[in-house]
């Protein structure tokens, strides 16, 4: 067993949300969103607590899906259990399909590391420093008594050498890795699984991408979505898909230098699926409505992850005003941006 972590020692993670799938680019495609959840783990000298605000409930025990990924980091880091006092900020909803379960494993994770490393390599190098007392603008967890411990240091958790085991232990927590994929890398990514666990390639999204979000008042579990899908397709729908699978990897792509209309029709058509949305959707009639809706008016929309939400990939801002125009009364709309960074960590001096 290696040395303990040094009791007091504090850290502060923001984690985006997240669209998977995206239409075709099921279990592989991700975005990160800019709405995030942030975690602050303390560690003590035994036990447990958890303070978590938000319109969810969630567990406050060894359960807890923050409090297993930071178990599971230490396990396979080589270090012993310390106590932990957890203060959770949650705003991604849950049971939506954007990405919450994974948010709180990256959250997990990389506080875990944060928690055992004092250099996590060139994905941790400082970004900005903040003032004692001080956290980020508008997250509503900074500020808080027991800030001005000592200075805080921000960094992201980039997508090089460090990111890597991070990423295969957050993907063997969540089954499959599309979603801890984006929260932990931002952009837009493509995972995919090695024998030795998921991988992922960040690609750098088109700048004049504004996201729209639809969030409907009922949930859905991945579970049960899942369980409408067939075991099997046929080679016409799987060639079909595959085709705008690649059509949207490149039309997402800040390489591609194609110009608005034409942004829009290319994901328009690259945004078609046969693999998993014409089995999922008859089961959220109103998701469905929504996404026939906003496809006529010429918006890119898919289901996000599994549902219910709709995710709508407008190509400027004119078009991301048409979407938020559209929704019904049944669906809260979020106008967002991309996240492109990905999970960040602000440390904090010991307390002692």
């Amino acid at each position: 067993m290696g040395l303990a972590v040094e009791m007091g020692r504090r850290v502060r993670v923001r984690v985006p949300a997240t669209s998977a799938n995206l239409g075709p680019g099921f279990d592989s495609f991700g975005l990160a969103l800019a709405l995030h959840d942030e975690v602050e783990v303390t560690v003590t000298a035994s036990g447990l607590s958890v303070d978590a605000t938000g319109a969810d409930e969630v567990a406050q025990d060894e359960t807890h899906l923050v409090v297993r990924a930071i178990r599971a980091t230490f396990d396979l880091l080589g270090r012993p259990q310390p106590g932990l006092a957890l203060r959770c900020a949650n705003r991604i909803p849950h049971g939506r399909g954007l990405g919450s379960s994974a948010a709180a494993i990256v959250a997990g994770v990389v506080a875990g590391a944060a928690l055992t490393h004092d250099d996590l390599g060139p994905g941790f190098e400082s970004a900005s420093r903040a003032a004692p007392g001080t956290g980020d603008a508008g997250t509503g967890a900074g500020g808080r008594d027991g800030d001005a411990a000592g200075e805080a240091v921000e960094a992201a958790v980039g997508s090089r050498g460090e990111s890597d085991w991070m990423l295969r232990l957050a993907g063997e927590i969540e089954g499959h890795p599309d979603n801890v994929a984006a929260a932990l890398e931002g952009g837009f990514t493509v995972a995919w699984q090695d024998p030795d666990g998921a991988r992922c390639l960040r690609v750098e999204p088109f700048d004049g991408l504004r996201p729209v979000v639809f969030v409907p008042t009922v949930r859905q579990s991945t579970r049960e979505s899942r369980g409408a899908l067939p075991e099997r397709i046929g080679l016409p729908d799987a060639a079909h898909t595959l085709g705008r699978a690649a059509l949207l990897a490149l039309a997402l792509s800040a390489a591609e230098p194609a110009g608005a209309s034409r942004r829009a029709e290319l994901l328009l058509r690259a945004t078609e699926d046969r693999l998993h949305q014409p089995y999922r959707l008859p089961a959220v009639p109103g998701t469905a409505e929504l996404v026939a809706g906003l496809r006529a008016l010429g918006i890119p929309a898919t289901l996000s992850g599994s549902g219910p939400s709709v995710l709508a990939l407008a190509v400027s801002g004119q078009q991301a005003a048409t979407a938020v125009g559209a929704a019904g009364a049944d669906f809260s709309v979020a106008p967002l941006t991309v996240d492109r960074v990905g999970a960040r960590i602000t440390r904090f001096a010991a307390v002692m």
